[in-house]
């Protein structure tokens, strides 16, 4: 199946799910304003390239969620989390997760072949995103230090998780817990993990069928949500050390 190529226009059209690719390939080109990005995750598609390469833009069937409700708590983690080890914090470090993800797949690579998908043009994209209130983070703090955190774009009352890190052990596990929790409270079903992979469904995330996830994403997105900055003195909780 032939890829679409985007007008220029930040508000042209994407192509129907339907026509991605099997692996969940929709369209290429384009670019990343906020225009665009908001438009793309209202239909169920997102960004996904490395840098230099064109812009390419996914649908996957089936798409990976987590229920807000329904995260998988092992025992060990239950432990870790009443022992507290970390200060959790909303959107006070944004720009600092965002590099955090990036940095352990860089770590791994010769520097002749650090290519990431979260690169510069990634995040200064989302930089906007953020500055308009869109995208979120939660950080995980231990002595002053950022050692884990997961961020996303939140439309409506829809969440999109884009990635997450842990420098030190559990970091990432429990600031996806603490994001799970506000999530519900605050009435957001649904977290987006866009791909399949055995660590999220030891985790409790699930597959849906794209036409599923699509419609539920729509409604989601349409609900009014919670909007600007989400700044921990406004949050029902707070995990101290």
């Amino acid at each position: 199946m032939a890829i679409s190529w985007l007008g220029a226009a930040a508000d042209s059209p994407f192509p129907p799910v339907e026509h991605a690719t099997s692996h969940g390939l929709l369209a290429a080109g384009g670019d990343l304003t906020v225009t665009r990005l908001l438009n793309a995750y209202r239909q169920g598609i997102f960004p996904w390239f490395n840098a230099y390469d064109p812009i390419l833009w996914w649908s996957p069937n089936p798409r990976m969620v987590f229920h807000t409700d329904n995260l998988h708590i092992s025992k060990s983690l239950k432990k870790a989390l009443k022992q507290k080890p970390f200060s959790i914090t909303f959107d006070q470090d944004f720009i600092g997760v965002m590099h955090a993800c990036a940095a352990p797949r860089l770590a791994k690579m010769p520097a002749e072949q650090h290519e990431t998908w979260i690169h510069n043009e990634m995040i200064s994209a989302y930089s906007e995103l953020h500055h308009g209130g869109y995208a979120h983070s939660v950080e995980c703090w231990q002595q002053g230090q950022l050692v884990g955190g997961v961020y996303g774009v939140a439309i409506g009352r829809m969440f999109f998780g884009e990635s997450m890190f842990s420098f030190k052990t559990n970091a990432s596990k429990i600031a996806l817990v603490a994001l799970a929790e506000q999530l519900n409270q605050w009435g957001y079903p649904l977290i987006d993990c866009q791909v399949y992979s055995e660590h999220l469904s030891r985790l409790g995330a699930v597959t849906l069928p794209r036409e599923t996830f699509v419609q539920q994403v729509q409604k989601l997105c349409s609900l009014p949500g919670q909007s600007g900055n989400w700044q921990t003195s406004a949050l029902p909780f707070a995990y101290e050390p």
